[in-house]
């Protein structure tokens, strides 16, 4: 398979035209062809007269669909198929023929082709189906381009992602990784502080030692204290043993005290000690400990606030604020959610046993139009849950819901998201994105069965298969697979 000629960004120019290719053994066919798609369609147009011809043709050019005939006397039009999507199974084949059977049509879409058509043929349907094929092709090559980008991304610590925002962040991370400072990272909850604080650690020289982290809201204020510092032998009751504490076992390493604003003010005066002399006391005892530790905190919440409030000591609040790295929310890097949601697609696809699984495009217009208010932690979960739902092999929009149980296909209905549309565009917008959420559940619900279906939906099945090539939505992806076929 080759590898596409394509721009810094893994897509084809968007200035670029899309381009077909006509083969037929006829010259006025091809004439005839290339005249009504040319005039319909802003595409670039070549033509071909043989299937070797044709090969070549594919070789040499960047073709995004092939309009082919079966019957042509050096190489068929099914063979041609064959060997153009082994050579790039991403381009769209449509096949066309003047000797149709049900048996031929049927072998050529198993074969690979996007549709079938027998001559003579209305000239609409043809623009349509080249058009449609265009759609397919993109789809295809953009869904290549995550992967290819998530892959050949450097998953720096457990990041993802482009975004200038999230450069920035690791290129500050990085700059300060290899020091003793003191960090605090802030940010709102499901921005990866967590993740942050372990790529410091690993960036660090410590790195050979493991990480040490404190749940601090967790513990009550009596136990948090004895964690953190240890205590002797009678230090108080049930105190049997002596105890080493959280810092001692992170001696020659990092700890990271999370949500650190939960502190008690007893022990911020303790910790202070610590950042201070770098030593602690262990409770029980009068005797100082010396220490090695670097210390990260984080924290979701207004510090400067709790300071006026009297909840958060200022003198500790700058012994820990020595460097802020501020997590970025999800909005502030949205163009990262489809990068982001493709590594967790990959991710629980092969945990549960779901490998092959993809995105509808409205799925990824779905998860960048919401409000991800829990940020990157909530986008994990709802593509977690969507990889669970899916019953094909597509992530459909119905199978995002959102936390009020509403299906993100009927949210993105009544989200305000086509108002700067034109009336018209605006009204086909919200038609089309009904239609594939309508069409999307009543082949749930009939596990990909469409004749079923269409009962459901009180339709005749051609009249149901003509909605269901309109938008795109692919009946075999709902249908159940046996154990074999998914072996």
């Amino acid at each position: 398979m080759r590898a596409k000629v394509i721009d810094g960004d893994g897509m084809k120019n968007k200035n670029s035209q899309q381009s077909l290719l006509i083969v037929d053994d006829k010259q006025d066919m091809l004439r005839l062809l290339k005249q009504v798609i040319g005039s319909k369609l802003d595409c670039k147009v070549d033509v071909a007269q043989s299937g070797y011809e044709a090969v070549e043709q594919v070789k040499r050019k960047d073709h995004d669909v092939v309009l082919t005939d079966i019957k042509m006397p050096d190489l068929d039009g099914l063979s041609l198929m064959k060997e153009i999507l082994a050579f790039d199974p991403t381009i769209s084949v449509i096949i066309m023929t003047g000797y149709a059977t049900v048996e031929g049509a049927v072998e050529a879409l198993k074969e690979g082709a996007l549709d079938f058509f027998q001559k003579p043929f209305d000239n609409d349907m043809v623009i349509h189906a080249v058009k449609k094929g265009f759609e397919r092709t993109n789809l295809l090559r953009e869904n290549r381009r995550l992967q290819e980008q998530l892959h050949s991304v450097k998953e720096q610590y457990g990041f993802v992602g482009k975004s200038v925002k999230l450069k920035k962040t690791i290129e500050l991370i990085s700059r300060v990784a290899d020091t003793d400072v003191t960090v605090l990272i802030r940010g709102e909850s499901g921005t990866g502080k967590e993740i942050a604080a372990r790529a410091l650690h690993q960036m660090s020289k410590r790195r050979n030692r493991k990480m040490i982290t404190v749940n601090c809201p967790a513990l009550p204020e009596h136990i948090l204290e004895s964690e953190l510092f240890g205590y002797v032998k009678g230090a108080f009751t049930g105190a049997d043993t002596d105890k080493e504490g959280l810092f001692l076992a992170a001696d020659g390493s990092t700890i990271l005290l999370d949500e650190i604003a939960d502190i008690p003010l007893s022990i911020q005066t303790k910790l202070l000690r610590v950042l201070q002399e770098k030593e602690i006391r262990p409770l029980g005892t009068t005797k100082s400990i010396k220490v090695d530790v670097r210390v990260i905190a984080s924290t979701n919440q207004d510090l400067e606030k709790k300071i006026k409030e009297g909840t958060f000591r200022e003198d500790l609040f700058y012994r820990l604020n020595v460097v802020t790295i501020t997590m970025p929310s999800l909005k502030e890097i949205a163009e990262d959610i489809p990068l982001l949601a493709q590594n967790f697609l990959e991710k629980y696809s092969k945990e549960y046993g779901k490998e092959g699984l993809e995105f509808a495009p409205e799925s990824i217009r779905c998860l960048m139009q919401r409000e991800w208010k829990g940020n990157v932690r909530q986008l994990q979960n709802a593509v977690k849950r969507a990889v669970l739902l899916a019953s094909g092999s597509v992530i459909w929009p119905s199978d995002i819901p959102n936390d009020n149980g509403q299906d993100s296909a009927i949210q993105m209905l009544t989200m305000p998201c086509v108002s700067h549309l034109p009336y018209k565009q605006a009204k086909e917008e919200v038609l089309s994105r009904f239609s594939v959420a309508y069409l999307t559940r009543i082949l749930q619900e009939s596990k990909g069965n469409v004749t079923l279906a269409a009962k459901r939906c009180g339709l005749e099945r051609q009249s149901l298969q003509r909605l269901l090539r309109k938008y795109k939505v692919d009946p075999s992806s709902f249908r159940v697979r046996t154990s074999s076929q998914k072996g």
